[in-house]
């Protein structure tokens, strides 16, 4: 059983790879992992290149969905990317937040970071940053954003309650996240669970839908929806690196599914302090 550190020693060393690769090799794969399949295998199926603010060279083809697309930014606004990459969600928002708002870019591979900035720098955006640090501990102040994007990271990170509470610090009073994953339905075949290779291509960190919604609502955000949701499948010719005949038979069968899911939830207001008999303090 590995700890949460040589988990994150795993991402972290497998995304370092990835920012040396390119888009192709990437989406050859789930999450640039490696593992190559000889089917067409690519979890993020979303089409970014219509979008304003899409860079070719931001886009390594390692989501699992499009949450700016759902992320109701607004002019001015900041927005922060976790697990930023590239830069490619980070250079979208900034399309809909203008000139006038700030991008924040946080990622825990210093390869990104570099690829990330070389970026900026080329596009000249002066309102884009991009900050080595981990997603449980944001290197921000506490409520300084008004929207929070990922794309297909919370997943990767043993300790997700330690994320969902510092999105909570961070966004504003009445900010909002709009956040991309990969979430279980069923139990995945513990082999799965325990491959590191699968843990870095985004399908064993998973959590299962329900508990993922759970800790969401019992770190206190409000109205949440799913904004979209898709079933992943993974080729056969991967699982087969994984799971005998028999357990694939049983796994394709049974009632598992891999989904990504784009979720969308409130940070509450500030709550009044008047007391509920009328009282005020």
């Amino acid at each position: 059983m590995h700890t949460e550190q040589e988990l994150k020693d795993i991402v972290r060393e497998k995304y370092s790879q990835i920012a040396l690769q390119d888009k192709e090799t990437n989406q050859s794969s789930c999450c640039g992992a490696g593992g190559c399949s000889t089917e067409v295998y690519n979890i993020m199926s979303d089409d970014y290149t219509t979008l304003e603010g899409y860079n070719a060279d931001a886009d390594l083809g390692l989501g699992c969905g499009l949450p700016t697309q759902f992320a109701k930014i607004k002019k001015g606004d900041v927005v922060i990317d976790l697990g930023s990459g590239a830069g490619n969600d980070c250079f979208i928002a900034r399309a809909e937040t203008g000139e006038i708002g700030k991008v924040i870019g946080i990622d825990f591979t210093q390869a990104m970071i570099e690829k990330a900035r070389a970026n900026a720098e080329k596009l000249s955006f002066h309102n884009v940053e991009f900050r080595l640090g981990d997603i449980e501990k944001m290197p921000v102040s506490a409520n300084i954003a008004d929207v929070i994007v990922s794309n297909c990271v919370l997943n990767l990170v043993p300790n997700k309650d330690a994320v969902v509470k510092d999105i909570y610090r961070v966004l504003k009073p009445g900010g909002h996240f709009s956040i991309s994953d990969v979430v279980l339905v069923g139990n995945l075949p513990q082999v799965l669970q325990k491959d590191a290779e699968m843990y870095a291509g985004c399908v064993a960190g998973a959590i299962q839908k329900q508990v993922y919604m759970e800790l969401i609502q019992h770190n206190g955000f409000k109205n949440i929806v799913i904004q979209k949701e898709k079933p992943i499948i993974i080729p056969d010719d991967i699982l087969k690196n994984y799971l005998n005949e028999a357990e694939l038979n049983l796994f394709k069968s049974g009632s598992t599914g891999i989904f990504s899911i784009t979720v969308y939830a409130e940070k509450p207001l500030a709550e009044s302090c008047c007391l509920p008999e009328g009282g005020c303090c």
